[in-house]
């Protein structure tokens, strides 16, 4: 790398904050909703927000390839190599389009298929959470920054967050059984791999389909935080994969994992 990690991850949340910006235009106006070959909604804010996107982070790092959602979905995925971007433009389109605010920009930057920076922003909220390997990870709000990590396991049980979009409750209660459990909530978008990170939850399973671009970022973020995503084998989830899809995984704090 040219750049110093602190630098380049700075770099990348001036990217990520002004697509976050004109996502926001769109948002407050009319959009249309069209579907994608695969079923799931796409608008205007995902194009528009994966061509800043790239055309930034070429300027930035022109050697890295990058993965994105959209250009992926047409069919252009370049050469991966030992280092890659991953992202995804609008991470959450469904909480998008049903405005509740709990969309998220993400980019993150993978090194020999692990996540090694990553930011994950969501604009409406006005909450970016930041994180890389060896520099720790915060949450900057309304310009003010905060570090954050993983909390300690709480005695009285498990705090556990669940997708609110694609949730398989049959599937979850299955998993959760016969672990000690206090409260469950539901998310959108990787907001809630960032929810551990950030202390405020234990446990996020995700027993369901999901793509390298829609957990690199916030995965990124909580290891920087002193968490961990693995797959139902405790294996480390990795990246780099060739049809880019995830197994099921749990993202989880330091001393549950």
């Amino acid at each position: 790398m040219t750049l110093t990690q602190g630098a380049l991850l700075e770099d990348v949340m001036t990217i990520t904050r002004e697509a976050g910006a004109l996502i926001m235009e769109i948002y407050r106006d009319d959009f249309e909703v069209r579907g994608k070959q695969d079923a799931s909604p796409v608008t205007e804010a995902d194009e528009k927000a994966e061509r800043l996107i790239l055309e930034r982070l070429d300027a930035l790092q022109p050697r890295f390839p990058v993965v994105s959602e959209e250009a992926a979905a047409a069919g252009y995925v370049p050469e991966m190599g030992q280092c890659f971007w991953l992202v995804d433009p609008l991470d959450g389109t469904k909480e998008f389009i049903n405005r509740n605010g709990e969309f998220t920009v993400n980019i993150a930057l993978i090194e020999n298929g692990a996540p090694v920076l990553g930011v994950v922003f969501a604009p409406a909220l006005d909450r970016m959470y930041a994180g890389a390997t060896g520099l720790g990870a915060w949450l900057e709000v309304q310009g003010k920054r905060q570090s954050i990590e993983c909390r300690n396991i709480p005695d009285d049980g498990l705090d556990v967050v669940a997708s609110r979009s694609h949730g398989d409750a049959d599937a979850l209660d299955q998993f959760l059984d016969g672990r000690l459990v206090r409260s469950l909530k539901s998310a959108g978008s990787s907001l809630k791999i960032c929810l551990v990170a950030e202390g405020k939850a234990d446990l996020y399973p995700r027993l369901g389909r999901t793509m390298e671009w829609d957990i690199a970022a916030g995965h990124a973020v909580l290891v920087a935080a002193g968490g961990q995503i693995h797959a139902l084998n405790g294996d480390v989830l990795s990246y780099g994969k060739q049809d880019l899809s995830n197994p099921h995984f749990y993202a989880c704090s330091a001393n549950y994992c």
